[in-house]
């Protein structure tokens, strides 16, 4: 059975061709980048043709890397970045850019809001608070959440409001294009905080549209992740090289199907996830939230359960700046002291992977400098958009390549202390799957097996984990299996990673001060950043 899952990230799309039969396999996958438009007031924004494009371009190189006709695909789905703000016309066309989940120029909208009222929480209104936890376990506690996005766009771009037909996120403006057909799924409905988890009251809670004062005509029809709603279009089918009525399923967002696609399917089962942005979630069959913390659990693919989710927004971005900043161009000019006609990055297939070398000969601890990942702000286990990256502790000696390590391990540290906040809540599991683009350096692994004192699994197709868990949610649709099984059946770990009782004494006085770095810089985040 062939099927083709777009794997939509914050900055680029990657398209797979999978079998799934007694085994997943990658048939052919083609990856094509697309902007993100941060502005200087918080925006964040994409471009609909963009993406557009991208899914043209991969889609039809993939039958140019395989023998695969169109004929043959049985069905396609989205697994896209949440959160996301699209708003469309009753043609399903995107009224402005869509809002990117790291917009956050609503903070006007979420402090007159959430700040009213006597009694608060961390700042936010107890009633507001006490009105979504029992209709969700959950609410709209950060500016970046997308009601002060639709918020911001009613206040602020009031022309552009009055032509809003529908409130999508990113999958389900995908979904619309191929089917002309105008729906949310379960999970990205979730994710706005206005939908109802309760047993039999699945849906839009009128309740909380009325106290955030968002118009329910903007609120789409929502279908199940599994379900198919709709055949390609004649359109889209031409402009993705497919046949017209191809199958299209609901798909959905990629904390939704990361835990699928790495075999975390019994309650308890932990995985990390490192991107473009990261998580550490825990599968449970209950729901339950953590609002100090700002972690809940969201909707999972399979009715009934939940992924105990909690993010650090901007991982592998830092890793990424990174690259930008101090390396992509000075990699063999500074961290080898060469000639710039040195062709260091050939005997390597990606700078990534010749970082990942570069790193291992610095020490754990980096030589003392710690660096704290907050380059957007920070939202999970403290919510403040002033928030910002530190290099902390440079002195005469720090190196490049000392810094550089220094991300990665700030990277990991949060991931830590994600991971406690779960185990406060929730029993979280001893051995911990990694997944994602992070996961492809052994360096890596072996770091967040040190810092966080668990064990570490990969999987194979780390980097499409998102992707393989939709493809098996669309597979057992179609079979009529239970996913949760497939992905047990299908989905092995490939390699461990053991703790090194050697860097405990270093990495624990590093993770202390780390957490330190936050309460003691937030006052000067403000004065800065506000």
């Amino acid at each position: 059975m062939y099927i083709i899952i777009y794997d939509f990230g914050t900055s680029s799309v990657k398209t797979c061709l999978f079998d799934v039969d007694s085994e997943i396999r990658i048939v052919a996958s083609s990856a094509a980048s697309y902007g993100l438009y941060i502005s200087g007031d918080g925006g964040a924004e994409q471009d609909t043709e963009e993406w557009w494009a991208a899914l043209c371009r991969t889609t039809k190189e993939l039958f140019e890397l395989s023998d695969v006709k169109a004929t043959e695909i049985g069905g396609i789905a989205f697994c896209t970045q949440m959160q996301g703000t699209v708003l469309v016309d009753e043609n399903g066309k995107a009224v402005r850019p869509p809002m990117n989940y790291l917009d956050q120029r609503g903070i006007k909208e979420y402090k007159e809001s959430m700040g009213s009222g006597i009694i608060k929480v961390s700042g936010c209104s107890l009633y507001k608070l006490v009105r979504n936890l029992i209709v969700n376990y959950a609410g709209a506690t950060s500016v970046k959440d997308p009601v002060w996005k639709y918020k911001w766009v009613e206040n602020n771009e009031p022309e552009v409001y009055r032509k809003i037909y529908k409130w999508l996120d990113i999958s389900d403006y995908l979904v619309a294009r191929c089917t002309g057909r105008i729906v949310r799924t379960a999970d990205t409905a979730f994710a706005t905080f206005l939908y109802d988890t309760r047993k039999g009251k699945e849906g839009w809670n009128r309740g909380l549209l009325k106290m955030y004062r968002v118009n329910p005509e903007h609120m789409p029809e929502i279908v199940e992740c599994t379900d198919r709603v709709g055949g390609l279009t004649k359109m889209a089918a031409e402009d993705l090289g497919l046949v017209e009525g191809t199958p299209v399923f609901g798909g959905g967002g990629d904390t939704t199907f990361v835990n699928i696609g790495a075999g975390c399917t019994r309650p308890g089962d932990t995985h990390i996830y490192v991107g473009t942005s990261g998580w550490v979630s825990t599968f449970l069959d209950h729901q339950t939230v953590d609002i100090n913390a700002m972690i809940t659990g969201v909707l999972s693919a399979r009715h009934g359960y939940f992924n105990y989710y909690a993010e650090l927004e901007t991982a592998g971005k830092c890793f990424e700046w990174v690259m930008k900043h101090l390396a992509l161009d000075e990699v063999g000019v500074y961290l080898n002291q060469t000639k710039v006609t040195d062709d260091v990055e050939s005997r390597f297939t990606s700078l990534y992977d010749y970082l990942s070398e570069e790193i291992s000969k610095v020490p754990p601890g980096s030589n003392g400098v710690i660096f704290t990942p907050w380059l957007h702000g920070n939202r999970c286990p403290f919510e403040d958009s002033d928030a910002a990256g530190i290099f902390f502790n440079i002195r005469i000696g720090t190196g490049k390549r000392d810094m550089i390590r220094a991300v990665l391990e700030g990277i990991c540290y949060h991931l830590r202390w994600l991971l406690e906040c779960e185990a406060r809540k929730v029993k979280t599991s001893d051995t911990i799957r990694f997944v994602g683009g992070g996961a492809l350096s052994p360096v890596t692994c072996q770091m967040l097996a040190d810092i966080t004192g668990r064990g570490v699994e990969t999987v194979g197709h780390a980097q499409e984990v998102g992707a393989v868990g939709t493809a098996l949610v669309v597979a057992a649709g179609i079979k009529g299996e239970d996913v949760l099984e497939l992905s047990r059946k299908l989905v092995k770990p490939e390699r461990f990673y053991a703790p090194t009782p050697e860097t405990k004494e270093v990495y624990e006085r590093n993770y202390r001060v780390f957490k330190r770095l936050y309460s003691s810089n937030a006052k000067n985040f403000k004065m800065i950043n506000t």
